[in-house]
């Protein structure tokens, strides 16, 4: 690590909150750590996502590390020392048919079995004490009561200050484009030249795929867009978040009376132009499904859309965990639409791992060559 290059024990590849917090729980073990973001800080996914803080409905392979990045979140504004927009809030699945009703039941057996006990069953009448305005023809919801929202640019920004005070430096419009190592020390090359330190994690988001691939560990990662509607206000009608088991939706009543939609109709991304594109076909069917629900809706007009580049992984959940062929290499991407919850929790695990070379959470569900075979 001789002459000018920088370095440190550890670079963080990619400044989204998985980044970000990895980055921010390592400096406060003690590591001395460097951050290299393409562009800016919150840019894409964690910039641009619906903010939901859920734990609700989550793989089961995820739940653990769930549970505790809510219990950081319930602590996290105070301890990165900024609003993160965050507030407590019932995450509430309707349910529309009988047999998606029995397969929530199911869902509540398996977690209780599995020694979880926050998601519970709200029968109709409980269900209508939370969303009054919810449709009749709605059956009964799945919910997780004490979850929430924040503000994901302002989340993602406040960890990213709070690692600059703990000795992080950040290097922004600085794209990693190579991984190279010898005599056990890793050498990021960038746009702004190289970096080094033992260890690297591989947190790029849509893009973590073109660094594990260069060092021989692909995964099949598929690009996409998730896209978000902001309505006109309406008198208060709703104080939790809303999605539906059986179709694709994500909602919540801000507190100046607008109204977030999104919940997984998607558009057109390129990583390659780092650019999204609204598809309004699919992105009218999210405002059907949004006043099929809640009636009030089709009184509300939309004041703008956005969306922003994503990937997703062919089972659904994210890499996370140590390379497995180099030594000193991590990985935390492809979290598939579902990641702004778990970043303070992933961030905690991977910054022990990285720091320790163990951690008390599984993590083989979620290894880099799990797609291999």
């Amino acid at each position: 690590m001789a002459g000018n290059i920088p370095s440190a024990d550890l670079i963080v590849i990619g400044g989204g909150i998985h980044g970000c917090a990895t980055a921010m729980y390592a400096a406060l073990r003690g590591l001395s750590v460097i951050l290299l973001e393409k562009e800016t800080v919150a840019r894409h996914a964690s910039g641009v996502n619906a903010g939901g803080v859920r734990r609700l409905g989550r793989h089961y392979e995820e739940v653990a590390i769930s549970q505790r990045a809510m219990e950081l979140w319930y602590g996290l504004q105070d301890f990165v020392g900024a609003d993160c927009g965050f507030n407590i809030a019932p995450q509430i699945r309707v349910i529309e048919t009988e047999d998606e009703l029995e397969n929530a039941r199911q869902r509540v057996k398996d977690l209780n079995e599995m020694g979880f006990d926050h998601e519970v069953i709200l029968e109709q009448n409980e269900l209508r004490e939370y969303l009054p305005a919810v449709s009749d023809h709605v059956l009964a919801g799945l919910a997780c009561i004490e979850d929430g929202f924040a503000q994901p640019f302002h989340t993602t920004f406040a960890i990213a200050q709070k690692a600059k005070a703990e000795g992080v430096r950040i290097y922004e419009q600085c794209r990693a484009t190579g991984l190279k190592q010898a005599d056990g020390v890793w050498s990021v090359e960038t746009s702004q030249g190289a970096f080094k330190a033992p260890k690297v994690l591989v947190a790029g988001g849509a893009w973590g795929n073109e660094l594990s691939s260069s060092v021989g560990e692909p995964v099949p990662l598929e690009d996409c867009a998730p896209m978000m509607i902001v309505t006109s206000r309406l008198p208060h009608f709703c104080d939790a978040v809303v999605s539906a088991l059986g179709r694709p939706l994500s909602f919540k009543q801000m507190p100046n009376g607008t109204v977030v939609i999104g919940g997984g109709r998607r558009g057109r991304a390129d990583r390659n132009t780092n650019l999204s594109e609204i598809l309004f076909d699919e992105l009218h069917l999210t405002a059907e499904t949004a006043a099929d629900i809640f009636p009030i809706m089709r009184e509300a007009s939309i004041v703008r859309t956005w969306s922003g580049v994503e990937s997703i992984l062919p089972d659904g959940i994210p890499v996370i965990g140590p390379s497995a062929k180099h030594e000193g290499l991590y990985y935390s991407f492809g979290y598939s639409t579902h990641g702004f919850q778990l970043g303070p929790g992933c961030g905690e695990v991977m910054a022990e791992l990285i720091a320790t070379g163990e951690t008390k959470y599984s993590l083989d569900a979620f290894a880099v060559n799990r797609f291999a075979a």
